[in-house]
This record gives C-alpha cells, sequence and structure tokens, in this order.
C-alpha cells in the first residue's frame, strides 16, 4: 500500500525552508533517505517557483510526497491560473534566476505538470532505494 504525506504551506519566502524541513523529515521517517538532497533541492526550486508565480496573495500552497513501491513522488501544488510549460524554452544561461524547473528536470527521474480544476500541480518522480536494499548493501 503506497505511503502519502501532505503539508499547506503560506505564501512566504520562509516557507521553503519549512517544505524542505517537511521533506527530509518525511523521507527519513520512511527510511527513505538515498535521493534525500535531489528530492531537497526540487521542493526548494518547486516551492520557490509556486511562491514566485502560482501563489495569489492571501493563498497557500500544498506539498506531498508519496512513496508507491521504490518510486517517491513529489507534487507542489499551487491555486494560480498561470499555465505552465516543462518543455517550454530555457533561461538564457546568463540570466540570474529561470533554472529552477531545469534543474529539476536534470535531478529527478520525471517532471510532468498536472492541471487541476483550480491551479496546477508540478510533480517529480525519483526511483529510490528501499531501506532493506541499502543496509544489504552497507553489509558487504
Amino acid at each position: 500500500m503506497p505511503l502519502s504525506r501532505a503539508r499547506r504551506f503560506p505564501r512566504s519566502r520562509a516557507s521553503v525552508r519549512d517544505a524542505r524541513a517537511f521533506v527530509r523529515e518525511v523521507l527519513t521517517d520512511w527510511g527513505h533517505t538515498d535521493r534525500l538532497d535531489d528530492i531537497t533541492l526540487c521542493v526548494s526550486e518547486l516551492a520557490t517557483n509556486a511562491l514566485l508565480h502560482g501563489v495569489p496573495p492571501g493563498r497557500e500552497y500544498c506539498v506531498s510526497l508519496a512513496l508507491d513501491g521504490s518510486v517517491i513522488r513529489l507534487a507542489v501544488r499551487d491555486s494560480g491560473d498561470r499555465h505552465l510549460d516543462v518543455d517550454g524554452p530555457e533561461a538564457d544561461l546568463d540570466a540570474c534566476s529561470g533554472r529552477g524547473l531545469r534543474l529539476a528536470r536534470e535531478v529527478a527521474d520525471d517532471l510532468g505538470v498536472t492541471q487541476e480544476v483550480v491551479g496546477k500541480s508540478v510533480w517529480v518522480a525519483f526511483k529510490s532505494v528501499p531501506p532493506s536494499e541499502c543496509a544489504r548493501e552497507a553489509a558487504y
């Protein structure tokens, strides 16, 4: 049976730090820490994008994690009406911003956008090594 956890965060810069802490706590509880750095980077980028482009004033965004077998899925859902094209043009290499989705695409095994009735969910998926396999590998 898949595991899942979700938490809502306010529209504030400090919430990105709190979203990273939430992800670290959940993955540690589940014993899936082999991709912790990659997933933490992605939640930081996706939460920042939600704050800057997707969460209208006075609203929140939601970070969810799901574990199904050896796949961890992280999603950040906002309530904004801005459409996001993850396959659109990349940021200029000299630009000071605009690289968040590019970073997420590079470290995740899959990335996509799900349009919701209100807003959208930007998600990334990671193949993870089950804790029992990590323990066996460490024993050798």
